[in-house]
């Protein structure tokens, strides 16, 4: 019963099949082997974007970061949500990556809106040389709180961006679970509304560690490449991780894991429900964020249920606590029926 994190469940197997296929022999190193060359244009080919610049990272938090460093300069503010994963869960990695730019929060929530953006915007920016100077938007799908902008919203924060002249950032750890949940394409939701650079995340979605950066604007392509290796970031043995992007991209494999962690999140919602229990986000894409007693969260603990709540373990039996669960690809019907008895019990 493991629904701590995407980032906890296994590799799918046809990506260790990749790893393993690319172990045979020699290739070159740092990009210039042919699966390297090959997987990059198949992701342009994925997001419909012939000349965009395309490079695979092993983490989110370097392809967040480096992908904000080539938008904005040091004495810049980005402007996120206060939920934003850049903010909560990054440890000044998007300071320390941009050279000490600051980041501006988009209150309330996890899901701006043109009028907190803009008003978030109208903030900064007006101080001449002794305040930041306005730079990039950072917009996350899906949030970290497990909700799923629209097309249309999406659009409309692209837009206000835009009014301001400030390129556009897309933090997609969970892109293809968006995608899913949206019906739409890699490029309807990025460049085709304003996104400059997107994160194409494969290591929430069944890889063991990769992310491609896909810049749209292939100007900024070679600062990219040295921010990369500065960082420290580029791969000699680059091939492993081509190697799972080949899988992860092959007869659409990153929207069929994202497909099966969506819809066992949507199960377990209903169980939840079913449950009477209160159920805080939209459950769009693969994240529940719900309420139950704590007597109930300390029954699914000692069962063996792993996931994470947001109160400390000495809280009253009775209290409600709010509580995240997350679903990967491999989630089966079983690990969801067994946590939903647990819960059953304890009610």
């Amino acid at each position: 019963m493991h629904f701590a994190s995407d980032n906890s469940g296994p590799v799918h197997p046809k990506v260790m099949e990749a790893l393993t296929r690319a172990n045979d022999g020699y290739a070159m190193g740092y990009g210039n082997d042919p699966l390297s060359q090959d997987v990059a244009n198949r992701i342009r080919t994925l997001f419909e974007a012939p000349d965009a610049a395309v490079y695979l990272v092993p983490t989110g938090t370097v392809a967040n970061t480096l992908a904000l460093a080539i938008l904005c300069q040091p004495f810049q503010t980005i402007f996120c949500s206060e939920k934003a994963h850049i903010h909560e869960d990054e440890c000044n990695a998007p300071e320390f990556y941009t050279g000490g730019a600051k980041l501006t929060l988009v209150r309330p929530g996890d899901l701006m809106t043109p009028d907190t953006l803009r008003a978030a915007i109208e903030g900064e920016g007006n101080r001449g040389v002794h305040g930041p100077k306005r730079g990039p938007v950072s917009i996350t799908n899906v949030t970290e709180m497990g909700n799923v902008y629209t097309l249309g919203e999406m659009t409309a924060l692209c837009a206000v961006a835009q009014d301001y002249g400030l390129p556009v950032h897309f933090d997609g750890a969970r892109f293809a679970q968006a995608c899913v949940a949206l019906g739409c394409s890699p490029a309807e939701m990025s460049w085709k509304i304003g996104v400059d650079v997107a994160v194409f995340g494969g290591t929430k979605n069944g890889c063991m560690g990769v992310e491609a950066v896909v810049i749209f604007d292939p100007a900024k392509a070679e600062e990219f490449e040295y921010r990369r290796k500065r960082a420290g970031h580029l791969f000699s043995k680059h091939r492993y991780l081509a190697a799972q992007m080949d899988a992860y991209l092959a007869d659409d494999l990153w929207r069929d894991l994202a497909r099966d962690a969506n819809a066992s999140a949507a199960r377990l919602r209903a169980g939840l429900e079913d449950l009477g229990l209160e159920i805080v986000n939209d459950t769009q894409a693969n994240m529940i964020f719900f309420r139950a007693p704590m007597k109930a969260h300390k029954a699914a603990k000692a069962a063996g249920a792993a996931y994470h709540y947001m109160e400390p373990d000495n809280l009253p039996d009775e209290q409600q606590v709010m509580a995240r669960l997350v679903c990967d690809w491999s989630c089966s019907q079983a690990m969801i029926d067994d946590l939903l008895n647990v819960l059953r019990g304890a009610l």
